[in-house]
Order: C-alpha cells, then sequence, then structure tokens
C-alpha cells in the first residue's frame, strides 16, 4: 500500500491522539449516553441563558466548577492553560461603565469548527449540543481559527487526572461539553450553573430552547436577551441579558 505524506501524517496524528485518551473510551460512545435505538433529537435544544448583570466582577465559581467537574486541572504553562470556560471583561469607552460574564463554547446551530473539520471530529448532536471526538481529532486546530469566540483549547501536555465521562488526550482540542454527561443522565442543569446559584448569583441558567413551557424560554420571553456576534448569524445555543 502507498500513501503519501500529508496522508501518513494524517494517520499519524489520529493514532497519537487515540492513543492519548484514556484506554477504552470513545467520546461519541460517552456523549450518546444510551443505547443506538435512543438517540438524541432536535426535539430538545439545550442552551444557557446568561445574565451578566447578575455576574459578579471577580467570581470564578463557574470556571472552578467547570474545571472540577471535566477533569481539566490547572498543571499547564499559562499561555497554555486549557479555557473550558473564562471570564472576560468588557468595558464602555464613552461611560466607563464595566461588567465580566463567561465565555464558552456558544454551541452554535451553524458551527462554524464542524464546517472545517478535516475529519469529522468536531460534530453537533442532533440537540444542539457541540463536541469533538477524541479519537478522530487529529489536531490540526482549524476548529480553533474558524470559532469566532476562542471558545477552544488545544492539549499541549499528556493529561493526568482524567474523568471516564469527560477523555482528554494530548495532541486534541477540547471545548464546552454543556456537560453532556449530566444532560444525558437527566440532571437538567451543568456544574457552571450549579455553582454559581450555590453562589447566590443565578446568572447562569441551563435549559431547553425548543420547550415553550421551560425556564429558560420563559425568561427569554420576558425579556430581550442577544447573541455574541450577531451579525455572523449562527444562532447559538448561549444568549446573554443585561450586556
Amino acid at each position: 500500500m502507498t500513501i503519501n505524506r500529508r496522508g501518513f501524517l494524517g494517520i499519524s496524528g489520529a493514532a497519537i491522539a487515540v492513543s492519548a485518551v484514556a484506554p477504552g473510551l470513545r467520546l461519541i460512545e460517552l456523549a450518546e449516553g444510551r443505547a443506538p435505538d435512543q438517540a438524541v433529537t432536535p426535539k430538545q435544544r439545550w442552551g444557557l441563558l446568561i445574565d451578566a448583570a447578575k455576574c459578579a466582577d471577580g467570581c470564578t465559581a463557574c470556571i472552578d466548577a467547570c474545571h472540577e467537574e471535566n477533569g481539566v486541572t490547572g498543571n499547564n504553562r499559562p499561555a497554555t492553560d486549557p479555557q473550558w470556560i473564562r471570564k472576560v471583561t468588557v468595558e464602555d469607552n464613552t461611560t466607563g461603565f464595566r461588567q465580566s460574564f463567561p465565555v464558552m463554547c456558544q454551541h452554535c446551530e451553524h458551527p462554524p469548527c464542524v464546517d472545517v473539520c478535516p475529519t469529522g471530529a468536531s460534530f453537533k448532536r442532533a440537540d444542539g449540543i457541540v463536541l469533538v471526538d477524541k479519537h478522530t481529532c487529529i489536531g490540526c486546530r482549524y476548529c480553533m481559527m474558524a470559532c469566532p469566540y476562542k471558545a477552544r483549547s488545544f492539549i499541549h501536555e499528556v493529561t493526568t487526572g482524567q474523568k471516564t465521562h469527560a477523555p482528554r488526550g494530548k495532541g486534541t482540542v477540547e471545548s464546552c461539553t454543556l456537560c453532556v454527561h449530566k444532560v444525558d443522565r437527566g440532571d437538567n442543569t451543568t456544574a457552571c450553573a450549579v455553582a454559581c446559584k450555590k453562589e447566590g448569583h443565578e446568572a447562569i441558567l441551563f435549559g431547553d430552547l425548543n420547550d415553550p413551557g421551560s425556564e429558560i424560554r420563559k425568561r427569554l420571553k420576558q425579556k430581550p436577551s442577544t447573541q455574541l456576534r450577531p451579525d455572523l448569524k449562527l444562532n447559538t445555543g448561549v444568549r446573554y441579558q443585561g450586556v
């Protein structure tokens, strides 16, 4: 069998990614979390509503909870630390008003990361959750360049302390999964939302955007909200109020 250099590099990269992830785990299988005849459907569209007016400046409870829940350690060099979720601060140049709020994968209806992925490692479930299959990710980082929210991180070093529900591996890309394991378990919440509520802020709400009876839909109906970069027309699953 003959193979050109590009093909060899692609296969080698995939092999490295597979070997670096916890043995016996496939992210797609974990993400499904159900029997093949019980696949997710587009009846649900999971998402987050973030009220920036309730987000406390300097609070990192959502970040800490996310990284603890998914085994994302802070042992790497600061420049290469993975950030499944991060706090950003914006300021009005005219008035000087400042506010901070969390930014993570926006779980777009039309995700650019999926469009550019050469192996199909970046994919969107029928219920709107965008994920990365670590066993087919070759670490090309096209998705990182395509993401307008800078929501994806590349794993530069060997990972330790992995959680069985969130396999990670050197040489692959990762980002917020909307705590897909909790979704499939029926928890109906995320680690960041739980932590924010525990701190008394309740700035993060998780729910089904397609369900008119859900709390998230009710709040979206009561007050105006916005998407980050609405001009891109990506129809994100994460919405913001008070920005």
